[in-house]
């Protein structure tokens, strides 16, 4: 397969006649490469949306609410390694193709799964537990580092000509696709199994299912074709960190900006939510997983939506829209939440916070390609999302429990919004019309 041809920001130019073969080869490989990013991403998330169960099983006795700050530090540990994953995988990417990395993340990510499910607690060899969870989840953490920074190149490039935005968002609807999926499991796990049984050995259960997916995702992937040339492989500045800094700055720092933000505010109102509910709302366990389930559901099927209005307005709209309005709103609806008590009201807040949120996901992946070229453009988008995505996305959910603990809940609120500027100012930075992916064929 040879890589597609890309729009500009406002995609201007009529777009290549593409045959009826080369239009169903480009959409299924767009199918398959999707596919295993939901898997991996389902195996990420389960831990966030199964802690509330296996809390007490790795960490000695205290109150939920320190349990729950233990596991968002494992939570955000595995975020920690996602650098060093953008930066192995971008370099495999680029050097060795994105085919390859692809296979060795999804891979990667089912060893770290089958790891988790088998795990001893605490009661049965004590510390070595919390460490051994640990263990895997830096696993999964250098793994999905890899993934976003791979899917989003391949997905860019093999994507046609005037229907980037549209249908690069998939990116996005199948790593939504993976968090409902998770928190699905755990909804369909309540109806059959009680609170104990789910916090004795039930929790195991999503992890299994994770890992035998992964194996088929693996297996998937395989079908996928090259996107990327010998010749852009050869280059020695292929994969090299060298490179983007001597000649990608700028683009390099845009990223990392409006990364920073819309990582954060992503992870507040999807992994935290479901805590936030139950912790702050007063909600039940099952109310807060059933109004997740909608939220996320909603969310997923958003981004085709958004992708397709970037077809028309432009990426670079997008993301403004989203800094500006994710300033003005993410204060308010935070603290409605925070005292809400209706089911419906609360899901119509998250999904009024998650379109604001859609402007940036379903455009992520095209707006850092388009922003590197072909040589480094795995290593730019994947290195410079995951150290952003460390810092600010992973941290969210113990920063929130933290600042919870000293009493003072509301400045999260705050710190997500400022964080939004940021992400507005940023987003100017970001040309009308980017001047890679447009002479790739």
């Amino acid at each position: 397969m040879t890589t597609a041809t890309a729009s500009p920001d406002i995609d201007t130019a009529a777009p290549p006649h593409y045959t009826g073969e080369e239009t169903r080869t480009r959409i299924l490989a767009i199918m398959a490469a999707s596919s295993g990013n939901l898997v991996e991403w389902f195996d990420f998330y389960i831990y966030a949306f199964g802690a509330i169960y296996f809390a007490s099983a790795f960490f000695p006795k205290s109150d939920p609410t320190a349990q729950l700050l233990n596991t968002a530090g494992v939570f955000a540990a595995g975020f920690l390694m996602r650098p060093l994953g953008g930066w192995l995988f971008g370099r495999i990417a680029d050097r060795r193709g994105r085919r390859t990395s692809l296979l060795i993340s999804v891979g990667m990510m089912c060893g770290g799964s089958l790891l988790i499910a088998v795990l001893p607690t605490y009661a049965s060899v004590g510390a070595w537990a919390p460490a051994l969870l640990l263990l895997a989840r830096l696993i999964q953490g250098i793994s999905v580092g890899g993934e976003y920074g791979a899917t989003a190149t391949y997905m860019s490039e093999v994507a046609l000509r005037g229907q980037r935005g549209f249908l690069s968002s998939f990116q996005y609807v199948t790593l939504i696709g993976g968090q409902l999926l998770a928190v699905l499991v755990v909804v369909v796990l309540q109806q059959f199994l009680d609170e104990s049984e789910l916090k004795a050995w039930g929790w195991r259960i999503p992890f299994v299912v994770g890992a035998i997916a992964a194996l088929a995702a693996l297996f998937l992937r395989r079908t996928l074709h090259e996107t990327s040339t010998a010749q852009t492989r050869a280059s020695k500045d292929a994969g090299t960190f060298r490179a983007i800094l001597r000649d990608h700055r700028a683009a390099f720092l845009t990223v990392l900006g409006y990364t920073a933000g819309g990582s954060l505010i992503f992870y507040t109102f999807t992994t935290y939510m479901q805590k936030y509910l139950v912790n702050s709302a007063g909600m039940s366990i099952r109310t807060a997983s059933n109004v997740m389930t909608v939220c996320l559901f909603i969310f997923m099927c958003m981004q085709p939506l958004f992708g397709a209005l970037s077809d028309r307005i432009g990426r670079r709209s997008n993301m403004l829209l989203f800094g500006a309005l994710g300033a003005i709103a993410t204060v308010p609806i935070s603290m409605a939440l925070g005292h809400v008590r209706s089911p419906l009201a609360a899901g119509a807040l998250i999904v009024l916070a998650l379109a604001i949120v859609s402007f940036y996901t379903s455009v992520s992946a095209i707006v850092k390609a388009e922003l590197f070229p072909a040589e480094v453009r795995a290593m730019g988008v994947g290195l410079a999302y995951a150290i952003a995505n460390a810092v600010f996305g992973g941290s969210a959910e113990y920063v929130a429990l933290g600042l919870k603990c000293l009493g003072d809940e509301s400045a999260f609120y705050w710190y997500v919004s400022a964080m939004m500027v940021v992400a507005f100012l940023v987003s100017l930075r970001i040309p009308r019309h980017p001047s890679y992916l447009l002479h790739e064929h």
